[in-house]
């Protein structure tokens, strides 16, 4: 009786009748021993007490109550909510309604808000994002049919497309953990994920650390994106990040490398230096031309929006990709959405109906779209073989340079890391201009670089890239660099080794100067350092007494004294029961995975890949190692 006159004084929207009815059904629920409910439960919850409710509006009016405890309800959230609601209802409009998000920025059609959703900070009213709902609801499709059967989510799926929930079931981590391995396998070695229904924050903030620092080494932009971010369901953020992860799945195979066949879309007189600029989009640009070329069609595609919006190449694309299952009969239906429905019925008849609706189609929403060629290219890219009587001199070149592409991606990620701009793909492409690799100085060296006398309009002549990768050389001196014999036509030409050895000592030159900003004198952290600390800290943690007297060390690669040093910075963070004790190259790759995906847990930055510890690859060993010591030094 006192909780109901309690709650009926501070709540007077609701009469006591009312209350008692919500405290009744409250208690009737399975509530843990504290008497509270996950948020998860929430919706079913409030639909005993109104059940028109749908998930979106008990959503929004919770984002508006101060819970007492993280991811639960109890009876006063509870009350709360419903409360909310009501004064909603009494004030003539639902929680987050259409109204109160066109004034708050400016939309005043129907048609321009049905596509979004604005979302107001409860902690900052003049702060609001905007998030597109097509993109939304077929990210969320691509998360059901990617991740339907995952044993430890498969309870959490299907998520309901049409509305936020989305942002909800992403918070704990998992979900985007398992993604990001769907997009880009093994990444994450899963065994070091948090499970189970009940996460607490701590464990939560595990795997989003997993989360975040995974997805900087497959190449997404996590700037400004922290795990409390993912935790509190930051809906701009994680939709964002959502994208970025199916982007990079979808583009992997857009490769040269991997479809020696790309070849065939070189344009006259251009080079495969100048193709290997392209990013992918460009690419399927390309492709997607080159089929409409083939089909004898006189129309060609510059973008992902408005040259798709009729659906006319799209017709003649999937005609010309797989003609006995689809004709260019729908180029005769004069409705835009008509013809697009007919399109995706061709486009489901080859298992490729994903990513876009007839809406998202007319309307030229660019992201769909371009997930759905990517997804055509995927799937049936339809290149004939590169004949190998053919003189393709440059590209047998381009392909035997196999040796060198595991610590270019690495410094690719890394450089990627800074914020560098434009995006790198191909390490010894991207950097020939010396703009990535200038900009990148003056990130680790603020204000080495002379903006003003850098050139910087593309496109640019020989002589001026090498004015810039000369410039870049001599900075790299100034800071004591080992550059004896290269000079900036070594980087414009793209000689790898060169190449390597200035973005190595430049990665290095961070680590270094990262640590020596975290030491209590601010002295130079040097190899032997780094070295010390890692015996150190293995010896206090590892159940064997194994050291390593550089890193080259053989007995690295079992990957064990790593896994010893990760234990001695946080005790318990290795189950013994999951290390391989092996010596075959399965058990000290698992190892490797093991070591990786527990360093990323504990919230460092990690570019190298598992066969770099399994093969003792120093300078990798070396990013690792002091990545590891950065977050000693940290906490």
């Amino acid at each position: 009786m006192a909780d109901i006159q309690r709650l009926a004084k501070k709540h007077q929207i609701l009469k006591p009748w009312d209350i008692e009815t919500i405290v009744n059904t409250f208690n009737s629920l399975d509530l843990d021993a504290n008497k509270g409910i996950e948020q998860r439960h929430l919706v079913t919850a409030v639909q005993k007490i109104d059940p028109e409710r749908n998930y979106d509006e008990v959503r929004n009016a919770l984002k508006n109550v101060e819970v007492s405890r993280p991811g639960m309800v109890e009876l006063d959230d509870y009350v709360a909510v419903i409360a909310a609601l009501r004064e909603a209802d009494a004030g003539g409009k639902a929680v987050g309604s259409k109204p109160v998000a066109r004034a708050f920025e400016g939309i005043t059609s129907d048609r321009a808000y049905e596509r979004r959703t604005i979302l107001q900070s409860r902690q900052n009213a003049s702060s609001a994002h905007t998030i597109n709902e097509d993109e939304r609801e077929e990210f969320t499709n691509h998360i059901n049919l990617a991740l339907g059967g995952d044993k430890d989510i498969d309870y959490r799926l299907p998520i309901d497309p049409h509305t936020m929930q989305i942002f909800d079931e992403t918070r704990d981590g998992l979900i985007l953990s398992k993604l990001i391995n769907y997009s880009t396998p093994d990444t994450i070695d899963e065994r070091v994920l948090n499970r189970g229904r009940k996460l607490s924050p701590f464990q939560i903030t595990e795997n989003n650390n997993v989360v975040i620092n995974s997805a900087k080494a497959i190449g997404c932009s996590v700037v400004n994106i922290g795990s409390q971010d993912l935790a509190e369901g930051r809906e701009h953020l994680i939709l964002g990040l959502i994208w970025q992860i199916i982007k990079i799945g979808l583009f992997a195979n857009i490769d040269i490398k991997l479809h020696p066949e790309l070849y065939r879309l070189l344009e006259d007189g251009e080079t495969l230096e100048d193709f290997l600029k392209l990013p992918a989009d460009a690419i399927l640009l390309r492709w997607f031309n080159y089929h409409l070329a083939a089909a004898g069609w006189g129309r060609r595609v510059a973008n992902f929006s408005g040259d798709i919006k009729d659906s006319e190449n799209y017709i003649v694309l999937l005609s010309q990709l797989v003609p006995s299952q689809c004709s260019r009969d729908a180029l005769h239906e004069r409705d835009p959405t008509e013809r697009a429905e007919l399109m995706l019925q061709g486009a489901d008849r080859i298992g490729c109906r994903r990513y876009v609706s007839p809406k998202t189609v007319v309307n030229g929403n660019p992201k769909l779209n371009l997930a759905f060629v990517a997804h055509l290219f995927n799937t049936h890219p339809c290149l004939e073989p590169l004949e190998e009587s053919a003189d393709h001199a440059e590209l047998d070149d381009f392909l035997f340079r196999d040796e060198y592409d595991r610590e270019a991606r690495a410094f690719a990620l890394w450089l990627n890391s800074l914020g560098v701009d434009p995006f790198v793909n191909y390490l010894f492409e991207d950097i020939k201009d010396g703009l990535v690799l200038l900009q990148a100085f003056d990130k680790v060296f603020p204000g080495s670089v002379n903006w003003r006398k850098i050139n910087t309009r593309r496109p640019m002549m020989r002589f001026k890239q090498i004015e810039n990768t000369n410039t870049a050389v001599d900075i790299g001196k100034d800071h004591r660099f080992s550059l004896v014999g290269i000079q900036g036509a070594d980087i414009t030409d793209g000689v790898p080794t060169l190449v390597l050895a200035i973005v190595w000592q430049l990665m290095r030159a961070n680590i270094v100067q990262t640590l020596a900003s975290l030491s209590t004198d601010g002295r130079e952290v040097t190899d032997r350092d780094m070295i010390d600390w890692a015996n150190r800290t293995a010896a206090a943690g590892g159940s064997s007494a194994t050291r390593i007297r550089s890193f080259s060390d053989p007995s690295l690669a079992s990957a064990r004294f790593l896994l010893d040093v990760l234990n001695g910075m946080k005790p318990g963070i290795v189950d013994p029961q999951l290390v391989a004790t092996g010596a075959s190259d399965e058990d000290l790759k698992l190892n490797a995975k093991y070591a990786i995906s527990i360093a990323r847990k504990l919230g460092a930055t990690i570019f190298l890949l598992p066969e770099d510890i399994v093969e003792v690859k120093p300078k990798m060993i070396l990013t690792f190692i002091g990545s590891l010591m950065a977050i000693a030094h940290n906490r």
